[in-house]
């Protein structure tokens, strides 16, 4: 099967058949409106065949009625068409982009790893868009003006049958035209999604690292890699614009072909004598009517080849294997304790290239356990691994026993806390950021978690207190006020095991004695990950674990590995000299 059927099946299951009253419903107005707007057509033939030559002004009079009501029928069944499509395309479109933003946060950490943010946002906020063509206007539309189309069609051969045959050889060649120009269109729809997620994510990116490409006065090449992007976007859109333009011009083409034929054809039957003015004023106007929708099927057409195209993309993301799989993932947390052990993990980010190789350890519960090693040596992989962020390639990660590849993340996660070295802060309040996890606790628990993290040390000198507004990403704040608000939130969200990574790098040395006595208060008591390249921030550790190239070379607390005088001895005594 195609991978268009397959996206028609997916769409019309999804979005159509669930709405097959609303939808029945556009096509009675659609159908409605078509009746009621061929009635002109039809009372001109009476009018110039009868009502003129008789001279009969009440006849006049009924069918200037007749056509006046009928107007009113097709002007209101097309607002109530559009009124009622349209506003459910629109309440659809909201539905997909709130199913489509859910979907996303259920894939793995790894997803978010190999795509752009700006990308996805452009999955959620444009790919979704083209759905209104499907459950608005659009598809009843085609529908509804084949329904005209073939009425107009038959009315025509009753008029007459060698003049209708002259008509349909150029709208058969219109749709030979037309279906493969669509063809084309399609992947070219497709890519178009592609390539503007890549410029949207570019974008993104750039206004993000604003200060960076600043401070390394890189503005020109942002500027030529952005430029590349729209050019590639342009030139997609050149493709599109030109196969949408030759059908177009066919549609043009189509109807100067067919009235010029016909003015010639109804000229020689109505000088012959075998055509009435009526009939051949009647057969123009049904021409309009059926060469109408098809020029508008044209257009209709290409919008639904872009909504499928979108859609292609939004039904690729909404099949993707999320991370909690419900039926692998069955055991539950409610109650923790907090052992965790890890069982001969090994673990790797591309096949054969292991970057973790049989790590056995265990971190009791209340304890601390300090990951400590070179760069890239597979410290924050450990800790992705106990986070449930990772899942092992070999091995098992246990909590209480448990496998944690079969524990429901979101029964772990809640007791769950993690603090980077560049924690994210949503644009808002100092308050709104530490109430993140509970939005709902009470002021006593908030002002707890400030006093904790020592967030009341700094926010009694703003104004506004916990009320400042703190910027994107927290930017108007020192690097040693967002960790504090980052440990405030995670003191607030009480949890029983803590991530800590890179917490206290790149700090200033007052900021760093604040947050290692809001550190101290967030573990007591909780079962805690520290990833530090400071050595002096973990001399209190229940264990130390010294990690080169994935594997554990050392192991002990801090008196003994220095006694020992290995590899964290090295590094330790490096870091004192400097």
């Amino acid at each position: 099967m195609s991978r268009e059927n397959v996206s028609f099946k997916w769409a019309f299951k999804e979005f159509i058949w669930p709405r097959k009253k609303i939808i029945a419903l556009g096509l009675v107005l659609i159908v409605i409106r078509s009746l009621s707007g061929l009635v002109l057509p039809l009372a001109t033939k009476n009018l110039f065949d009868s009502v003129i030559p008789s001279k009969d002004m009440q006849a006049l009079t009924m069918l200037l009625l007749l056509v006046l009501g009928a107007i009113v029928v097709q002007s209101v069944s097309s607002f109530s068409l559009t009124r009622l499509l349209s506003v459910e395309a629109q309440h659809l479109i909201s539905i997909l982009r709130t199913k489509v933003q859910q979907k996303l946060l259920k894939l793995p950490i790894n997803f978010f790893d190999n795509n752009k943010s700006g990308a996805l946002v452009s999955r959620v906020m444009s790919d979704v868009e083209g759905v209104r063509n499907l459950v608005g206007t659009g598809l009843v539309q085609l529908v509804g003006g084949s329904f005209t189309a073939i009425i107009s069609l038959i009315l025509m051969i009753r008029i007459d049958a060698l003049m209708t045959l002259f008509t349909l050889v150029p709208v058969g060649l219109f749709a030979f035209v037309a279906l493969k120009a669509f063809g084309k269109i399609r992947p070219i729809f497709r890519e178009r999604g592609k390539i503007n997620a890549e410029v949207t994510g570019r974008l993104t990116e750039t206004l993000n690292g604003v200060r960076v490409i600043k401070g390394f006065n890189a503005e020109e090449q942002e500027n030529k890699t952005f430029e590349d992007g729209v050019e590639r976007l342009y030139l997609n859109v050149k493709k599109s614009l030109t196969a949408t333009a030759l059908i177009t011009s066919s549609s043009t083409l189509l109807l100067g072909l067919a009235s010029t034929g016909i003015m010639g054809i109804g000229g020689y039957f109505m000088m012959g004598g075998t055509m009435t003015m009526g009939d051949f004023m009647s057969f123009t106007l049904l021409l309009g009517f059926m060469v109408a929708p098809i020029v508008q099927m044209g257009n209709i057409g290409s919008q639904l080849t872009e909504a499928m195209a979108g859609l292609d993309r939004t039904q690729e993301l909404m099949n993707m294997k999320e991370e909690d799989d419900s039926e692998i993932r069955t055991e539950r947390t409610e109650t923790l304790h907090g052992d965790i052990e890890f069982e001969d993990v090994s673990f790797s980010y591309e096949e054969n290239k292991e970057v973790l190789h049989s790590i056995n350890f265990k971190a009791p519960a209340g304890s601390v356990t300090a990951l400590v090693g070179s760069s890239g040596s597979g410290k924050s992989t450990i800790a992705s691994l106990a986070a449930t962020f990772l899942n092992p390639i070999s091995g098992k990660v246990s909590i209480d026993g448990i496998d944690l590849s079969k524990v429901n993340l979101s029964s772990y996660r809640q007791h769950l806390g993690v603090v980077l070295q560049d924690d994210f802060l949503y644009e808002g309040t100092i308050r709104e950021n530490i109430l993140f996890p509970r939005p709902n606790a009470t002021e006593e628990q908030l002002l707890a978690a400030v006093k904790g993290a020592y967030v009341d040390e700094f926010t009694d000198r703003f104004d506004d207190g916990l009320e400042t507004v703190i910027g994107e990403r927290g930017v108007k704040l020192s690097g040693g006020q967002r960790q504090r608000i980052s440990i405030a939130r995670a003191l607030l969200a009480d949890p029983k095991i803590i991530i800590l990574d890179e917490a206290t790098s790149n700090l200033d040395t007052e900021s760093e004695s604040f947050i290692q006595k809001s550190l101290q208060e967030l573990m007591k008591d909780r079962t805690t990950f520290v990833i530090a390249h400071r050595l002096s921030t973990i001399q209190k550790a229940d264990q130390i674990l010294v990690i080169e190239e994935g594997n554990i070379v050392e192991r002990g607390k801090h008196d003994e590995l220095i006694e020992s005088k290995g590899r964290y001895w090295e590094l330790f005594t490096y870091q004192s000299r400097i």
